[in-house]
């Protein structure tokens, strides 16, 4: 067999013997692996190499946590009590300033360094006086690495303090001390270490002001600093933060923006402004604090870290307020630094609520004894809560600080929580116990209606339309089963649906394409329509028959929504739509169950918005835009040219298609109504009918008021 491949090969082949230092299939691999292999990063050498491992990502949201990082440390300055003003300047050159009027960093000498307290903070890895060394008792930073992290990120930054006598500055480039020759980050830098005095600074008089020009060798060329979402934070630390100002100024376009926060009612006035419907309850505020013990490392006498039980005090704030609405709004915050995915704390405001509740429910007899206990999801339906923690040294998870991990947080928050919301809930006062009953009545009727939902599922009905596969393969249904809360979306088009896939609440908004304009049932008969594909799928959809079999009650979804282009094209779709609606099911559209969506023609993007206006805005006819360009115009406020004119829903990116025509807290609706039913009935036979004259005379009648440039072509 070996000579036959010889052979094959031919006589200038040569074979090779394969050793344990050949892979089989390529070149040799060097197997050698010593000490001289091993790279050691000194310094903020290790923050260039892995940068995401600091700040999460080097596109716009990393710059941004960047600034945060500053930004945070000043607040701190607040929480310790010793400062009340932070400004935030976003330059022209892409750089960032924050000042604050606190203690100023330290500019003496660290003992074990040499160095001044400036230059170690800035320079060296886990340095600060967040440690435990008393200078701070709650905090944001924690790990001790957020100056030096940005820092190590910039192609300069610039570090100005004010303690008397006198300011003190100094200068960095990628992490390394010195001088540079002038301003910006391109002019010659001169590697030295040090602090350089400068002019003279009243008694009393403190603060720090850094600059910094982030380094375009790290981070991507489109990253920038986003002022939607520094506006949205700041906002938020000004309500964590009672009593301090917070100045935001963007002087980046044509105009400089500057914004102004102080909110000094707190958390209360935070929980307000989130709060998206009326209020059933005030807003509580269920605060206390409790201690715990944690066993935690801590420098001794002689330098060494040596593992001590150290008595913690865990402060718990929460505001909290029900409304007549179904959405929960819940944000949660550990010192000042926002967690977004919740941690320990979150975990104990949940268990409190659900178990106090039920307690409360049950010694009211709202609860009856055979009744299924309610859960979590019917206690926070229609709450907005704002819940912060204060401590020292809390475990985060990650220098992003997105999850709180420190254990003890779980059951001191839900002590608290219990406690206070006891007392709400069975209080004696008029006004608390009326209160407190609107709300056990409300967490009584969501545990009814999902309980209710969950039955409605079990039917028959429901296990037929899913079990037999009777359903179309085209159809993309939602998750949720409540009735009253789902919606079908009849789209124009695959193109359209891909998108809206994307913009859609797949827990409660199903979608379900046609290819076109489907059959005139004005004309066609029975037969006709239930052989029609596009017409088949959408009574099979819809679930409840058709004609004179048709029944509401078996209907799946609680609106009906017709979403074409806004052209001839999709008026057209949209009236054989409801030409199918009102003939064979018509109960739907006399309970006022079916929509229309009223997607956007023009988008029109602002250069220059004003305090308060969306960066784009919205039009819906040739006439609005025109007389939306020209209020702009009056106003002073400029676009780019020339306005985007929508073609189709296609064209429409999901976050575009959500924001205008799904998402039910902005879009807008045309409900579809029958005032008259003999009118319509003779209206739809007349546009639909077979019989043509009819139509013909109202097409001349109309014609003559119709100018040529309102025809879309």
């Amino acid at each position: 067999m070996r000579s036959a491949l010889l052979g094959r090969l031919g006589p200038s082949t040569t074979t090779r013997v394969t050793t344990s230092r050949e892979h089989p299939r390529g070149p040799e691999i060097d197997n050698t692996y010593n000490a001289q292999h091993l790279l050691v990063l000194e310094g903020l050498e290790a923050v260039r190499k892995r940068p995401g491992m600091y700040i999460g990502s080097t596109d716009g949201r990393g710059l941004t946590h960047c600034l945060w990082e500053i930004i945070d440390n000043a607040v701190d300055e607040a929480l310790a009590g010793v400062c009340t003003h932070v400004e935030v300047t976003l330059h022209a050159d892409g750089s960032a300033e924050v000042h604050d009027d606190g203690r100023g960093i330290p500019v003496d000498k660290e003992p074990k360094t040499g160095l001044s307290g400036v230059e170690v903070v800035f320079t060296k890895l886990h340095a600060g006086g967040k440690f435990g060394g008393g200078s701070y008792t709650a905090t944001g930073g924690l790990h001790g690495v957020g100056s030096s992290v940005v820092n190590a990120l910039s192609s300069r930054l610039d570090v100005e303090v004010d303690r008397s006598p006198a300011t003190q500055h100094m200068s960095f480039q990628r992490g390394v001390p010195g001088v540079f020759a002038g301003e910006g980050p391109e002019t010659t830098f001169t590697p030295q270490s040090g602090l350089h005095k400068g002019g003279r600074v009243r008694k009393g008089i403190t603060g720090t002001r850094i600059r910094f020009w982030p380094d375009r060798q790290i981070f991507t060329r489109d990253a920038d600093f986003s002022f939607d979402e520094l506006i949205g934070r700041v906002r938020q630390t000004s309500f964590i933060v009672p009593g301090l100002e917070l100045v935001i100024r963007d002087l980046r376009g044509d105009q400089p923006v500057e914004e102004k926060f102080r909110h000094d009612g707190g958390i209360t006035e935070f929980c307000d402004f989130l709060a998206p419907d009326e209020p059933v309850t005030d807003v509580l505020r269920l605060q206390g604090s409790e201690t715990f013990t944690e066993t935690v490392p801590m420098l001794d006498e002689q330098g060494h870290m040596t593992p001590q039980d150290v008595e913690r005090e865990l402060a718990v704030d929460v505001a909290v307020r029900w409304g007549t609405g179904y959405d929960t709004e819940l944000r949660s915050f550990v010192n000042v630094i926002a967690t977004p995915k919740g941690g320990s704390h979150v975990a104990g405001f949940e268990a409190a609520l659900t178990k106090t509740f039920n307690d409360a429910m049950k010694a009211a007899k709202v609860l009856k004894v055979n009744d299924d206990d309610v859960v979590k999801d019917d206690v926070t339906e229609g709450m907005t809560a704002v819940i912060t923690v204060r401590l020292a040294e809390p475990q985060f998870e990650g220098q992003t600080k997105e999850v709180l991990g420190t254990p003890a947080a779980r059951s001191v928050v839900r002590k608290v929580v219990s406690a206070e919301l006891k007392g709400f809930l069975t209080s004696t006062k008029r006004a608390e116990k009326a209160q407190a009953r609107l709300v056990m009545d409300k967490v009584l009727s969501a545990s009814k209606t999902r309980i209710a939902a969950r039955q409605h599922r079990e039917t028959q009905r429901r296990k037929n339309a899913l079990e037999s596969s009777a359903l179309p393969a085209k159809l993309a249904d939602c998750r949720s089963n409540d009735v009253d809360r789902s919606e079908l979306f009849i789209v124009e088009g695959d193109s359209a649906l891909g998108t809206a896939k994307l913009a859609r609440n797949s827990e409660f908004q199903a979608l379900l394409p046609i290819r076109g304009k489907i059959l005139n049932v004005q004309k066609a008969g029975v037969a006709d329509v239930l052989k029609n594909a596009e017409c088949s799928s959408i009574i099979q959809v819809v679930g409840a028959g058709s004609g004179r079999t048709f029944d509401l009650e078996q209907c799946r979804y609680g609106r009906i929504i017709f979403m074409a282009d806004a052209d001839s094209d999709g008026a057209h779709i949209r009236c054989l739509l409801a030409t199918l609606f009102f003939q064979q099911m018509r109960p739907l559209v006399e309970a006022g169950r079916v929509f229309t969506a009223v997607p956007p023609l023009h988008r029109i993007e602002l250069s220059n918005p004003k305090k308060g206006m969306d960066k784009y805005v919205y039009t819906y006819s040739d006439p609005e835009l025109q007389r939306k360009l020209a209020e702009l115009t009056k106003k002073g406020i400029r676009w780019k040219e020339s306005p985007q004119r929508y073609k189709g829903l296609g064209e429409m990116d999901a976050s575009q298609l959500a924001e205008t025509t799904m998402d039910p807290r902005r879009r807008t609706l045309r409900r579809m109504s029958l005032s008259d039913a003999e009118a319509a009935a003779d209206v739809f036979e007349m546009l639909m009918g077979t019989d043509v004259a009819p139509r013909k005379e109202f097409i001349v009648a109309g014609g003559g008021g119709l100018a040529v440039e309102d025809i879309d072509f």
